[in-house]
């Protein structure tokens, strides 16, 4: 069964694009990563699915409640856990006050036992809350109510790697428990680390969906070796070889059958060899053509300029 379906979904600002035709179905108990720099939908397709914003066009169910139904998807956010990316607060509220409030709304049976795990200082005002410890109040409000389905958006935004590493371990338990996770990201790292599947989105609509593996086989081994011969480039600019680069050592991307490689390797006198799996975000650049950057935290995104998710 489809924890979330869209068929055709469409959502424009005036002469604005949102997203564009979207078909997208993500199963219960999957991890499904959404893809795309800033200003390429994800926002958007999130705040539709919460009935935040009303589509242009299409269709939507989650859990399978129409989202076009005030009054279902009232009754389907009992189910449904929701991490934004930049949590909006009652700055003056204390952060015992703020669940408290949030649990008159859909529960909290799982409260005490999400604070333990996250350590959220809630006896202490938000507004003198860091932005890690908002991430945090957030964390155990999205999942304080034992949802079926939780939506998040940049999920580890503000979160130091440590605690990252604890919320991904949380995910990991409740997929198990049979939790579906649909959330939107722009590092790459992080959804390697977890999905199932992603979709790659691009000005509005949906580039791809594949299983994480199936990608990162599509984009091959980066192959890194030296010889005790030069070697021309001719020599090695064969099928599936991609991205090569002779400075000292050869370097390529490899997509083709490794036989032929092998085969290639034998006549040459090989002094150092090393092969290993390509990284994601070679994958992502390819859907987008443009230069991966690198942030503060060393994670690499994708930018494409022009455009600002509404």
């Amino acid at each position: 069964m489809s924890a979330l379906e869209t068929v055709g979904l469409t959502k424009y600002y005036g002469e604005t694009r949102g997203i564009e035709d979207l078909t997208l179905s993500v199963e219960s108990g999957e991890v499904f990563g959404y893809l795309g720099p800033n200003g390429a939908g994800k926002t958007t397709t999130i705040r539709t699915l919460l009935g935040f914003i009303a589509p242009t066009d299409g269709e939507a169910t989650v859990l399978g409640y129409d989202v076009r139904d005030e009054r279902a998807l009232i009754e389907a956010k009992k189910r449904i856990g929701y991490l934004p990316s930049d949590p909006g607060f009652d700055e003056g509220a204390t952060g015992t006050q703020f669940l408290d409030y949030q649990a008159s709304l859909k529960g909290d049976d799982r409260r005490e036992e999400l604070l333990e795990l996250f350590d959220a200082p809630v006896e202490r005002a938000i507004e003198e809350y860091s932005r890690g410890n908002k991430q945090k109040l957030a964390i155990v409000s999205a999942f304080m109510h034992d949802p079926d389905l939780v939506i998040m958006d940049e999920p580890t935004s503000g979160l130091d790697p440590l605690m990252q590493e604890r919320f991904y371990d949380f995910l990991e338990d409740e997929q198990e428990r049979g939790v579906t996770f649909f959330f939107s990201s722009h590092i790459l790292s992080e959804v390697r680390k977890v999905c199932d599947r992603v979709g790659i989105i691009r000005d509005g609509k949906l580039v791809t969906t594949e299983d994480v593996e199936t990608l990162l086989d599509r984009n091959g081994k980066r192959v890194r070796l030296r010889t005790n011969e030069p070697v021309a480039r001719e020599e090695f600019e064969f099928a599936g070889v991609h991205d090569l680069v002779l400075d000292g050592a050869v370097q390529f991307t490899y997509t083709g059958e490794y036989d032929v490689l092998l085969d290639r390797l034998s006549d040459y006198h090989v002094v150092d060899v090393d092969i290993e799996e390509a990284p994601l975000d070679e994958v992502f650049m390819r859907f987008y053509g443009g230069e991966a950057s690198t942030d503060e935290a060393g994670e690499v995104s994708a930018s494409e300029g022009g455009e600002v998710d509404a």
